[in-house]
């Protein structure tokens, strides 16, 4: 075994070690998830590496927090380049002469996944939690990603067989979010949280969490609201803020328009929005996943700059004409997708006014997104602990 500091019984160390990475948030909430389900199995285990707060409070060591990775943005990674790239060959080598069992990226590609192909190549265990999108954007990335990690931790069911046609060992083990969320949201107590009757027509809109997704989408979702309001009397759009500078951004678009429906403008709350809501408009992105978990039908847009998505296909990058999670899941459009061109005002408005003024469609659509949330519904943590455990075990 990989990391073994001292003879126990049989070939088993006397205390497993488990060095992790978790990048961002989100990361590290996976992250608090798999140490306490791997202390559940080796109640002994020290856990070590990066991470933020919910990871410490299982008994995780930080040797640094995840927000040292949590760099967005191009010019803000070329900024930061030099000093991630330092934190990168001291953490490796931290990680090697700690000796782990295993070491497990989270997320963080661009990160993780040359840190574990450092040290799969000097016999370290690697496991790498959470794919890229590789149903979606250059699948020819799972030999590569193989090449860095013994095994892959999956969150979604069409990502294994990509990988198996490139001979790497791939595990779904369900998404965490549909073991967080109920099977049966409940609407009217969200709405009550926000403070929104039972007989108001609602649409959220989530125009995305970074600044430049606001900047595009933002105003093109706000010219689409006067059109939806008139087609849907009393309408009331919910707009949830990620954060201050998200609201501050926000605030500034909403500020001088004079003909749009009542707003309303929360601090965070976007699953409540959700779940309140009878329409999501969003933009592409993991919400798709939650507004499919709260079963509401929604109406996904998005925009890139023309020249990026110009190099993109250009390119032949992208592998998939289902841009929305939703539809990749279903195997089909069953919400509509405007991207690029078709993210207009007028398409948008159109494709929402379709949801209000058919019912129907919903009723056909809710037990579809049943179905798929009780697929991911896997008990995630406790099914990447035992995949991790198989390699502890071997």
């Amino acid at each position: 075994m990989a990391g073994n500091r001292e003879s126990g019984i049989g070939n088993r160390p006397v205390r497993v070690r488990v060095a992790l990475c978790a990048g961002e948030a989100s990361g590290d909430l996976l992250g608090a998830g798999l140490v306490a389900r791997l202390l559940e199995r080796f109640p002994d285990a020290q856990f070590a590496g990066i991470g933020g707060p919910k990871m410490r409070a299982e008994g995780f060591e930080a040797w640094h927090d995840c927000s040292e990775l949590a760099v967005m943005g191009l010019a803000e990674v070329l900024a930061h380049l030099p000093r991630l790239l330092r934190l990168r060959r001291s953490f490796r080598k931290r990680v090697l002469d700690w000796k782990p069992d295993v070491f497990i990226g989270i997320d963080a590609p661009d990160f993780n996944l040359g840190v574990e192909r450092w040290l799969k190549a000097r016999g370290v265990r690697t496991v790498h939690y959470v794919s890229p999108s590789v149903w979606a954007w250059r699948a020819g990335r799972a030999a590569k990603i193989g090449r860095s990690a013994d095994r892959v931790l999956c969150l979604f069911p069409m990502e294994p067989p990509i990988y198996a046609r490139h001979g790497v060992d791939a595990r779904f083990v369900g998404h965490p979010l549909a073991d967080a969320m109920a099977l049966e949201p409940d609407r009217n107590g969200a709405r009550a949280t926000l403070g929104l009757t039972p007989q108001s027509p609602v649409l959220a809109v989530l125009p995305g969490s970074r600044r430049g997704e606001i900047e595009r989408l933002l105003p093109v979702f706000l010219d689409a609201l006067p059109r939806i309001a008139a087609a849907v009397p009393g309408l009331i759009a919910v707009l949830p803020a990620a954060n201050a500078a998200c609201r501050a951004q926000i605030e500034a678009q909403l500020a001088g328009r004079g003909n749009l429906p009542p707003v309303a403008l929360t601090d965070g709350r976007a699953g409540e929005a959700m779940i309140a809501s009878d329409v999501v408009l969003l933009a592409s992105g993991t919400a798709t996943l939650e507004a499919l978990l709260a079963k509401r039908p929604m109406v996904v847009a998005y925009r890139i700059a023309a020249l990026t998505y110009a190099l993109v296909k250009g390119l032949g990058l992208l592998k998939t004409n289902r841009y929305s999670l939703p539809n990749a899941l279903a195997g089909e459009a069953v919400v509509p997708e405007l991207m690029q061109a078709d993210c207009t005002a007028e398409k948008i408005a159109a494709a929402v006014i379709d949801w209000f003024k058919h019912p129907e469609r919903l009723a056909a659509l809710a037990p579809r997104f049943e179905q798929i949330h009780a697929e991911l519904r896997r008990d995630a943590s406790g099914s990447a602990a035992a995949a991790v455990a198989e390699l502890l075990d071997d």
